[in-house]
């Protein structure tokens, strides 16, 4: 006998936050942080901040993410420099665009410190519940608009705006082989009721498929024939408000081993039991970030890959195996992890797994990430279809500011896909179709010159700052910092040195030639072979600089024509990005746009001209034809406003 639970009001809020995974941390603690009253709910208190897969943060253009959610002002970057073991810059043998920090994790440590920081935020409320509906008013032209969140305990939270970060637990189900459990990540509970609530108010939803490896018992593993993977000396912080100084310590070490033909041979005589392939798994799983059985299959003419022994922790034996994610049963799983050199008796502590899960159409969003059919109600994370902590993290910031800027009568910030990685991210997953889990990569950002993780500060502090997520004493830290890389550029622009016998032979001696003329410093610095330390020699005047100032003043000197390049290019961008398109734009009254274009402009009501050029399907015949019809609407509406004042 089903027993009826009766509803209840409690108390109110200013916004909702579904969710405490790396999107929801750091959508609560920035509305909090801007005085909105914020409750964010959770399935378990255990899962604030969890890592369900791998244990680390950051990477190729990831870290670039994470960089800039410190810049304006969140907690990833903090929470890392605070929980990690190891740290290591990736691509350092390219150049400064597609540098990428990435730092491995103590997961339990990051989670606890994460924790504690949401549990000490003023104005932040965590409330272990499931939301099971989201409650709304519908206006009479039809409008919906947020008034709370109700919980599968009958209880109704009234509130202005709601942010859904529901990550892979909306309906979700973990499978390997014939093994089915209806389970969020790592056994968690998962949340069944919050699905049909968005479906029945209009909300289209996708269904797609993650996965992660093994766990094995570090006692079990033989690394004397595995290759080791050390960490940086020095460490680069994620957290401009860090040194290096401040994160000295021992680092622990990964490992690089291979898979084999044997590995290979174990999978493909297997493939008709993972449910990968026998069609049990229905969601889209992420191209990037393939399992195993993916790699075997679709790139057979390898005869091996790569596979990453990673350390969960300093308090823990589990050790994960990235490269190697899978869904295959149990018994070949150890069949084919033993095969892999320095695996042979490894003993698996937790089974690799696919997890499917429900997730929104990210197109019905504005740039704002507020659901365009319901006002007030922004997503952010994996249940906008991304993946991974970073993307997640970098929508939950923006979601938590929008709706807190909504609340308090505010526009709200869009950041474009010249200014930030995070613009990219989340201008992709608006206009740009997406079928599959998105992954960030520097290959999406055509500006990622002026992108760099090591200029995010640079780029977004400004922002972060006229916000309120930086306070005025880190700003003032800021405003110094870009005052002394002005002041060192100018200076190395005006110490001229003459081609004097002794000036020569300093140059010889430090590899370059010699010069012929007056050089200043600053052209010298252009010279690859030569770096700031070794002119010191030729600069006697100097006055010592800190490691990040005199990073800035080299990549502006060595890349200023390529930066002046990217920064005309932005300069046509900003034109179409500024040509606004009114929401209620008739696009059937513009002559020669094709069908398929018009469809998908009516469908998707692109802000500006900028975003409609992104949309597959509207080609830039069709641009140039909408922006004469703009200028003609404009035109007339001017002339309409003077005949109005006469």
């Amino acid at each position: 006998m089903n027993s009826v639970i009766p509803d209840f009001t409690c108390d109110s809020y200013d916004v909702a936050v579904i969710g405490a995974g790396h999107a929801g941390c750091e959508a609560a603690l920035a509305a909090a942080r801007l005085g909105c009253e914020t409750i964010c709910f959770m399935v378990s208190t255990d899962t604030i901040a969890m890592m369900p897969c791998n244990p680390n943060i950051g990477g190729t253009s990831k870290g670039h993410l994470v960089k800039e959610v410190d810049a304006l002002g969140g907690e990833m970057g903090r929470n890392i420099d605070k929980a990690f073991i190891q740290s290591k810059m990736l691509n350092r043998s390219k150049g400064p665009a597609v540098h990428s920090l990435r730092a491995q994790a103590d997961k339990q440590k990051y989670s606890n410190c994460m924790r504690k920081v949401m549990e000490s935020t003023d104005h932040l409320t965590l409330k272990q519940a499931e939301v099971s509906e989201l409650l709304y008013e519908t206006a009479d032209d039809g409008t919906k608009t947020v008034t709370g969140v109700k919980t599968v305990s009958g209880g109704i939270y009234p509130c202005k705006a709601v942010i859904l970060c529901s990550g892979v637990y909306l309906n979700a189900r973990c499978i390997f082989g014939e093994v089915s459990t209806y389970t969020g990540p790592n056994g968690t509970p998962r949340a069944t009721h919050l699905t049909d609530s968005l479906i029945a108010a209009g909300i289209e939803m996708y269904r797609f498929k993650t996965g992660t490896p093994a766990r094995i018992d570090r006692r079990t593993i033989d690394f004397s024939v595995m290759e080791e993977q050390k960490g940086d000396e020095p460490i680069v912080p994620f957290s401009f408000t860090n040194t290096p100084e401040d994160l000295a310590r021992e680092q622990a070490l990964c490992y690089l081993t291979y898979t084999n033909e044997e590995t290979h041979k174990i999978i493909r005589a297997n493939l008709d039991r993972s449910p990968l392939f026998s069609g049990d798994i229905k969601g889209s799983g992420p191209r990037y970030c393939p399992s195993i059985e993916d790699k075997v299959v679709k790139f057979p003419e390898k005869d091996r890959h790569q596979v990453f022994i990673e350390p969960e922790g300093e308090y823990t034996n589990e050790m994960y195996l990235s490269g190697m994610s899978s869904s295959l049963p149990e018994e070949v799983q150890i069949a084919m992890y033993r095969s892999v050199k320095g695996l042979e008796h490894a003993k698996i502590v937790r089974n690799a797994y696919a997890i499917e899960y429900d997730c929104i159409n990210p197109m019905q969003l504005y740039p704002t990430l507020e659901c365009r059919k319901i006002k007030g109600f922004f997503s952010a994370g994996q249940s906008n279809g991304s993946s991974g902590y970073e993307e997640a993290a970098a929508q939950g910031i923006i979601a938590g500011i929008n709706a807190a800027r909504k609340v308090q009568g505010k526009e709200g910030i869009v950041l474009d896909r010249s200014q930030a990685y995070i613009g990219v991210l989340i201008d992709d997953l608006v206009t740009k179709e997406t079928h599959e889990p998105y992954r960030m990569m520097t290959s999406r950002a055509e500006y990622r010159l002026l992108l760099r993780q090591d200029n995010a500060d640079l780029r977004l502090t400004e922002i972060g700052h006229e916000v309120g997520l930086i306070d005025e004493e880190r700003y003032q830290k800021f405003l110094k910092k870009k005052q002394a890389i002005e002041d060192e550029l100018e200076r190395l622009s005006l110490v001229v040195l003459g081609a004097s016998v002794t000036v020569c032979e300093t140059l010889k001696a430090l590899g370059t030639s010699e010069i012929h003329t007056a050089t200043s410093l600053l052209e010298l610095l252009r010279r690859p072979e030569l770096d700031y330390e070794s002119l010191a020699v030729l600069d006697p005047d100097r006055v010592p600089l800190p490691a990040d100032v005199i990073e800035q003043v080299v990549i502006n000197i060595r890349y200023e024509g390529y930066i002046e390049r990217q920064m005309q290019q932005v300069e046509h961008f900003k034109k179409l990005e500024n040509r606004k398109i009114p929401e209620d734009f008739d696009y059937d009254a513009v002559p020669s746009i094709r069908i398929e274009a018009r469809q998908k402009l009516k469908l998707f009501r692109p802000v500006n001209v900028g975003q409609a050029s992104r949309i597959s399907g509207v080609s830039p015949a069709d641009i140039s034809v909408l922006l004469v019809m703009l200028e003609r609407v404009l035109k007339e509406n001017g002339h309409a406003e003077e005949e109005k004042q006469q």
